[in-house]
């Protein structure tokens, strides 16, 4: 039978299982004399009767019947097999690439996605820690998770994170015998621990501000780090100032490990966005990782 023949075969299984052709018309959504004669003409071509019609009922003629049990299985089948291939179109799957410090990984992004690997195991996380500010187009990233103050604006940008500042910290070995800086200009007489940025490979200059007077100071030192946490380890031995996040240093701080300095000059500033060109949004996976991610105010 020809191709074009499976629609009447379709219209005789719906008639079949509603026994009515104003139901079979009503489920196909066409009229019951166009629905009458695609069935006249198939019992035609097959040269069968396959409905007994009187004005009250339809019944099937032993070759519907037959017609029915062939076909009603194999139409369910492939039913199935259509619901099962949306699904999967559906389906979370692929791998997400996504560039952010070593801070931003270890206190915000790792403790979120880490329950994703199990839920969705179809989907694959490749996160790249660096400092340094990437174009995530260029680069093949899918999304990067900076500050908010540093996203471009044809970026969609989504909240992940609290507010948080970066705190001049030192222990009390290091300033045993010196004097401690009441002024972030005073940081150039310290030895300072510096930050490498990875994107063109200059060092961090320390940011402050105070009763919005902005201040940024090149500082020196022995040490140069391109981890916030290899920085935190240096300042607890005494090597000098680091400046930080502060949630890396409370636990220092509280057990006298470290001591805080110009936390007049540091005032807290919007925390971490994921942001990510728009062509992105449409990615089962991707949206699993957003929402993962996404920051919920307590």
């Amino acid at each position: 039978m020809a191709k074009e023949d499976f629609n009447d075969l379709l219209w005789f299984l719906a008639v079949a299982e509603e026994r009515s052709f104003t139901k079979a018309a009503a489920k196909l959504g066409v009229t019951q004399s166009t629905l009458s004669h695609t069935i006249k003409r198939l019992e035609t071509r097959m040269g069968l009767r396959l409905l007994a019609r009187t004005t009250r009922s339809v019944a099937l003629t032993e070759a519907g019947e037959r017609l029915l049990q062939s076909l009603a299985p194999r139409v369910s089948a492939i039913r199935d097999d259509l619901a099962a291939l949306t699904a999967l179109r559906d389906k979370p799957s692929g791998t997400v690439r996504i560039t952010l410090s070593d801070h931003a990984l270890e206190r915000i992004v790792w403790p979120k996605l880490e329950p994703v690997l199990s839920q969705y195991p179809d989907v694959k996380l490749e996160l790249s820690a660096d400092n340094g500010l990437r174009n995530i187009v260029e680069d093949g990233f899918d999304a990067g998770v900076r500050l908010g103050e540093s996203i471009e604006k044809d970026m969609i940008a989504v909240r992940i994170g609290p507010d948080w500042r970066l705190l001049a910290v030192a222990s009390p070995q290091y300033l045993a015998n010196r004097p401690l800086p009441r002024h972030p200009q005073e940081l150039i007489q310290h030895n300072c621990i510096n930050q490498r940025q990875t994107t063109g490979g200059g060092l961090y200059v320390w940011e402050f501000e105070k009763d919005g007077q902005e201040l940024r100071v090149r500082v020196d030192g022995q040490l140069t780090f391109n981890s916030s946490y290899s920085i935190v380890d240096a300042a607890v031995k005494g090597h000098g100032i680091g400046y930080v996040p502060d949630d890396l240093i409370k636990e220092h701080i509280t057990a006298g490990r470290l001591v805080p300095l110009l936390e007049a000059w540091s005032p807290p500033f919007a925390g971490y966005f994921i942001y990510y060109p728009s062509r992105h949004q449409n990615s089962p996976a991707f949206k699993v990782v957003v929402d993962a991610l996404r920051y919920h105010a307590a």
